[in-house]
């Protein structure tokens, strides 16, 4: 039977004079709920500080979950011994995902994680949830308000307010960490930044599932058939991967270079355009492999993949010699033995792996901008050349610079400055993610 009718009155309301804003206050300020973001908003609630975390997207899990890379690269160190390199978020992620069968190893040149971006999406929304950090998504940085200092020009955050289709919300902080991936933080706080001189491609990945994976192609006899059937279906991209995650009959294709601007129009434009690419790219396999994508459906599309767009120009600038060469850096926060991997041609990409004992690292200073005292940058908007930048914005490396961004504003609060932290603290807090 249905439920009687109830009186449900319906008021008639206007748009308050002055547009306010929803106001929140906190210790911490995370831009981005992406790997590095994540790992920054945890590890400063896990310090006792209350935390924000605003992200432009509807949902949590940023590129790692949402655009479907399917695969933590930069964790772990090359063959034969495979270190650990990372930890922090890695390891209770690890041990829950692996309880449940959603995580699996592959071991080539490195250890490459896969995990089912469904399952890692909850386990995310839950821990965040759990640890009472406060959540603003939807929300792009409208405005950041400082406070200057009129003889010398530095400055300190003071607020940061954000656009979402509820309204504007404004976020008062004594720290900011901007881990949104184009440094959208630090470019509306006026501060200098810096963008390649040409595309750095970025990618739309899919999910495909149905498959036949016993007969999977190797990689070379996938990438053969792109080459020699390229001008057949019009894909630009000569190189790409599928990968399979084990016992499943489903893959995540890595096989689309498109386009990753900063304007609005054009960034729309180019995700239609990828999605148009990854179809004929499902639409190759399925022809030219039968056997294994006869009958493959595509299950979703991600966002799309952005690699390198705009990042801080930071203290240091983290350059490719240093990565060649393993620099060893006193304030060093972050490691991985991930390649040099540069899409800069839509083609192909540079791919220059190192060797087995090689490590390299990411100063506390490329995390930092010049004269800002409680901001410190995470991910893939931190400061390095374009070659060295490729190499360390990976999700390993990236989480442990968000780990250490929160540690570097806890060393910092009570009105301190990130340039002036004890260095020899911050390396006994992040110890695991560079020595051990």
């Amino acid at each position: 039977m249905p439920h009687e009718l109830t009186e449900l009155k319906v008021k008639t309301v206007t748009k308050p004079a002055g547009d306010p804003a929803e106001e929140l206050t906190a210790d911490v300020c995370v831009v981005g709920a992406g790997i590095a973001g994540l790992s920054a908003a945890i590890e400063a609630r896990k310090l006792g500080r209350s935390v924000v975390l605003a992200d432009a997207l509807p949902v949590l899990g940023g590129q790692c979950v949402n655009s479907l890379i399917g695969l933590f690269c930069g964790v772990y160190g090359n063959a034969p011994e495979y270190h650990r390199l990372t930890h922090g978020i890695f390891d209770r992620m690890f041990a829950d995902l692996e309880k449940t069968g959603d995580i699996a190893y592959n071991r080539r040149h490195t250890i490459t994680v896969a995990y089912d971006e469904v399952v890692l999406s909850r386990w995310i929304e839950n821990l965040v949830y759990d640890l009472g950090i406060q959540v603003v998504l939807g929300a792009s940085v409208l405005a950041v308000e400082s406070d200057v200092d009129a003889a010398t020009g530095e400055r300190r955050l003071a607020a940061v307010t954000f656009a979402t289709r509820h309204g504007r919300v404004r976020v008062r902080a004594e720290g900011f960490v901007d881990a949104s991936g184009d440094a959208a933080l630090a470019w509306e706080a006026g501060l200098p930044c810096r963008i390649p001189e040409r595309t750095i491609w970025g990618s739309q990945q899919v999910r495909v599932e149905n498959l036949r994976p016993e007969h999977r192609p190797e990689p070379a006899e996938l990438v053969a058939a792109i080459k020699a059937n390229a001008k057949r279906y019009d894909l630009p991209r000569l190189e790409g991967l599928a990968f399979f995650f084990q016992g499943r009959d489903w893959a995540v294709l890595n096989m689309t270079h498109v386009e990753a601007p900063l304007e609005a129009v054009r960034a729309s434009r180019a995700q239609l355009e990828g999605r148009a690419q990854a179809d004929r790219v499902v639409e190759f396999l399925r022809n030219e492999f039968p056997e294994t994508f006869g009958e493959a459906r595509v299950r979703s599309y991600g966002f799309p993949g952005r690699r390198q767009t705009r990042w801080l120009a930071a203290v240091h600038q983290l350059t490719v010699d240093e990565v060649r060469s393993g620099h060893r850096f006193a304030d060093a926060v972050a490691r991985t033995s991930w390649p040099i991997e540069l899409h800069d041609r839509v083609e192909g990409y540079v791919w220059e792996e190192f060797g087995p004992d090689h490590v390299h690292y990411v100063p506390l200073r490329s995390l930092l901008a010049p004269g800002v005292h409680n901001m410190v940058a995470a991910g893939r908007c931190v400061d390095g050349d374009a070659a060295a930048l490729s190499s360390v914005r990976v999700m390993g490396p990236c989480a442990a610079m968000g780990f250490a961004a929160a540690h570097a504003l806890d060393l910092a609060s009570g009105g301190g400055s990130v340039h002036e932290i004890d260095l020899a603290a911050l390396r006994e807090r992040v110890h695991e993610n560079v020595d051990a």
